[in-house]
């Protein structure tokens, strides 16, 4: 049997507790790992690999980093995914008896890490949870730990869904009990997210932050306060109750419509640049820039709350020299929000209280500034900010003005706040102008100009002289102290007594200082919840101003509402494009989409800018239900409760899905969900198959959407045999992106006009970038010769409608017996009550079988 010393007994005994993360055991100034984890975490650091005598055999793996260097590292660990468990010495280690006790102080991990190289501030960190409610729907509950932020929703789909609403989140890391870990344990992690579980009989419930929202999803919040409260053994008071987020109550936009849309961040690289939160972000603090990227995931599908975003915006166009004077106040605002959570966790530095009671200097400023404003709205804004004078007074009476970085090295506390701690700053300070007087004297008294009084930790003070100058020196009156290759060094019975004096009062000084720091650090925390409310309105304000900015350099208006479906949008701009190019080079295109007609069949060819209309128009609507004025002449809206996009083309690699496979599962999705009062945008749906098979598939969606949905709808196509459906679908108009030749050159208008396109252009494009001539020669020559033949077939009698197969063909030529169970089976679809998956399968299943007939 091995053996192992008791330290590294010790040491397994923790990590058996914690076997899911590395386990950073403090020893002295480092922080050792061992076993695996040093094996493991020496090529994740780049850090040495050594060994270590354990008491065993054998020498056992180790390596360390030093511990005031070790955030670095572990933030290294974690963001690649990594739990990393912090083991502390909890005793002393000059009155322990055996090996010292050691504990683990906290567990960071990628949903819990608050501070770092790779944290954002100006983006909420959310650490999530799910449960189960029912067979298709979860409670995804998700909390921001550095700020206090929590929220919970009920997600409506499967699993698929909620996944695809935690990547919209951009959680790292979701908490889930032991049936949903099994579940989703293969998705999250070629997804990158960590999936921690969570026993549902070691939590306790948190009633104090889910008093009010519905049962069926307190169990995941329960399930997410648990967890942290756990891994983070501290105490957590800035956590705020957790927000149910109604769903009639905003507009819910799917992860993937967020992507094709490009709200947050851009599909070509990820960035921020190129999306709608870059184009809106002129806030001037983190608060502002995190508020409005949840404003742009949630906007808004209630009127009156809309009403008032949109006329608070007017009242700050209105008031320039206003907006002008709040920026500047608002840029010396630090993050409230993530302030109070250091205070809250204990890790508040004296330079983060002057952070704060620099912020809340501003405030009255800002205050007086929205009261004495002539709008009513913003001197009613005024009415919700709270200035804190109690806050601000305590700190401005016990903080320095520029205290340092470090809380136990002193320089925090103001002089004047502590008698004793003036005392001891001034014995201190008096004494070490004595001892400069006293290097005077000596050196005059001794003739010894290069004589000094210096001091260090292990010898304290002492007078230096060199060796050259010893004879010179009273040796009767200086005590030999220590002896230096070219220097000798001196004590003498005042330098001692003064000695004694100036430590002990810097030793007891900074000890009283720490006291008195964290006596207020811990005062603040009865003020968490009223920093946060300030906080929330700053924030609020900082979004509006940065609205109130955008519109007026951009000239974009207000948009109105109303309660029915129609939507008009006059000479619209995707707002995006147009900053990134010149504002004069844009063509402005309109939307018109009725009560009777609300159906959009977008014809054109390719790079005619039919995919940037469609997200033009679902833009305007997300501008304007989050507050702000829009890109256009004149804009009259419905409320619109849901946006689904099927726009470009994209596998989904993470799952083995294919691009086509992904155009259904989204079209299912969307058709599933939407209902009238959404906005559905589908672009070249079907290209992912075969003609046939694509426009039939196009065809049905079309038809199911305006008979059984009647949500508005855009729907771009090559397939130009689908303009003929505005004779059948009363709710469908044809429009087109216009294109013109000039000297055998296609011309792209960018202006959208009624009426179907007569052609696709396609060769065009092909020219535009550049394939050979002889190969584009070769296409036009078949062009001509396809498009002879299908003039020679049509019917001059009957409109062109899509067809599979040829209405006289069993007369020319019988058909087979499958081939009869084929048209037999077309027969009996009823195609309007399927869904596109269905039909694709079906369309997969004969095509399958007339295969098999001609095989």
């Amino acid at each position: 049997m091995t053996t192992h010393t008791p330290m590294i007994q010790q040491y397994l005994q923790v990590k058996a507790r914690h076997e899911d993360a590395f386990l950073f055991f403090r020893l002295g100034d480092f922080y050792e790992l061992f076993f695996t984890d040093a094996t493991e975490a020496s090529q994740i650091l780049e850090i040495t690999l050594t060994s270590r005598d354990a008491g065993s055999r054998d020498r056992i793996p180790m390596c360390g980093v030093p511990h005031h260097s070790a955030a670095g590292y572990i933030e290294t660990l974690v963001s690649k995914g990594y739990k990393v468990a912090i083991c502390e010495q909890t005793e002393d280690p000059k009155v322990a008896k055996g090996i010292v006790k050691r504990e683990v102080v906290k567990i960071i991990t990628p949903g819990t890490m608050t501070e770092g190289k790779t944290i954002d501030a100006n983006t909420n960190h959310f650490i999530g949870s799910a449960d189960i409610i029912d067979g298709d729907s979860y409670a995804l509950a998700y909390l921001d730990l550095a700020t206090g932020e929590g929220k919970v929703e009920r997600v409506e789909g499967d699993e698929r869904t909620l996944i695809a609403e935690m990547e919209a989140l951009g959680m790292k890391e979701v908490v889930v009990g032991e049936r949903l870990h099994i579940a989703l344990s293969d998705s999250m992690a070629k997804r990158n997210i960590v999936l921690s579980i969570e026993y549902s009989e070691e939590h306790a419930g948190a009633t104090d932050l889910i008093s009010d929202i519905p049962t069926a999803v307190a169990e995941a919040c329960n399930m997410l306060v648990s967890y942290v409260k756990r891994t983070q053994k501290t105490a957590l008071d800035h956590i705020r109750p957790f927000e149910f987020i109604q769903k009639q109550a905003k507009l819910s936009i799917d992860a993937n419509s967020m992507r094709n849309l490009e709200l947050i961040q851009s599909i070509r690289n990820g960035t921020k640049e190129g999306s709608l939160y870059w184009l809106l972000d002129e806030t001037v603090t983190a608060m502002g820039a995190r508020k409005l990227k949840m404003w742009i995931h949630q906007p808004l599908a209630e009127k009156t709350m809309i009403d008032n975003r949109l006329n608070a915006v007017t009242a700050f166009i209105e008031a320039f020299f206003l907006r002008d004077e709040l920026k500047t106040s608002l840029k010396e605002v630090y993050d409230l929000e993530r302030l109070a959570g250091r205070i809250s966790m204990g890790s508040a530095s004296g330079r983060d209280l002057a952070q704060l009671r620099n912020s809340l200097r501003r405030i009255p400023d800002i205050k007086k500034a929205l009261q004495e404003s002539e709008r009513t709205l913003l001197s009613q804004f005024a009415e919700r900010i709270d200035v804190c004078e109690d806050v601000l007074q305590t700190l401005e009476n016990a903080i320095a003005e520029n205290p340092p970085l470090s809380v136990k090295e002193g320089g925090i506390i103001k002089d004047g706040y502590d008698a004793k701690l003036d005392q001891y700053r001034d014995a201190s300070k008096n004494g070490k102008a004595w001892l400069a007087e006293l290097e005077g004297e000596e050196r005059s008294r001794t003739g010894i100009k290069s004589l000094k009084i210096g001091y260090n930790r292990i010898f304290g003070y002492f007078i230096e002289i060199t060796k050259s100058n010893i004879h010179l020196a009273d040796l009767e009156r200086y005590e030999r102290k220590q002896t230096l290759a070219n220097a000798e060094r001196y004590i003498t019975p005042e330098l001692k007594e003064k000695e004694d004096l100036i430590l002990n009062a810097e030793a007891e000084g900074q000890d009283l200082e720490y006291v008195l720091f964290s006596t207020v650090r811990d005062a603040m925390k009865t003020h968490i919840r009223q920093l946060q409310q300030l906080a929330s309105v700053l924030s609020e304000l900082d979004v509006l101003l940065s609205f109130a900015a955008v519109s007026e350099k951009r000239n974009y208006v207000k948009p109105e509402f109303h309660d029915g479906k129609a939507l008009e949008i006059k000479n619209g701009r995707h707002p995006v494009v147009e900053k990134m190019m010149d504002h004069s080079l844009y063509v402005p295109n309109s939307c018109k989409l009725t009560e009777q007609a609300n159906m959009l069949l977008i014809t054109g060819p390719n790079m005619s800018g039919k995919s940037t209309y469609m997200r033009q128009v679902a833009l305007i609507v997300v501008m304007a239900q989050i507050g702000c004025y829009v890109p256009c002449e004149q804009a009259s809206l419905p409320i619109t409760d849901q946006i689904f996009t099927r726009i470009g083309a994209a596998d989904d690699l993470a799952s083995g899905q294919s691009t086509f496979m992904m155009e259904m599962m989204e079209s299912q999705h969307a058709i599933a969900n939407a209902t009238a009062q959404s906005l559905l945008l589908f672009d070249e749906i079907g290209r992912g198959t075969s003609t046939y098979d694509g426009m039939a598939l196009a065809q049905a969606m079309m038809e199911y959407i305006h008979d059984e949905i009647g949500a508005n709808t855009l729907f771009s196509t090559h397939y130009h045999e689908l303009t003929q459906l505005d004779r059948e679908l009363n709710g469908l108009e044809n429009v087109h992106v216009a294109a013109m030749e000039q000297e055998g050159k296609v011309v792209f208008l960018h202006k959208v006009m009624a009426g179907a396109a007569d052609k696709s252009y396609g060769i065009y494009v092909a020219d535009l970038a550049g394939l050979p001539e002889s190969l584009l020669n070769r296409a036009k020559t078949l062009l001509a010769s396809f498009e002879s033949k299908e003039t020679m077939s049509a019917q001059k009698d009957e409109p062109q409608q899509l067809t599979f197969f040829d209405l006289h063909q069993e007369e020319k030529n019988p058909l087979t017996s499958e081939e009869r169970q084929v048209v037999d089976k077309l027969n009996e679809i009823d195609v309007l009550n399927i869904t596109p998956l269905q039909a694709l399968q079906y369309v997969f299943e004969l095509k399958e079988k007339l295969t098999t007939s001609k095989g």
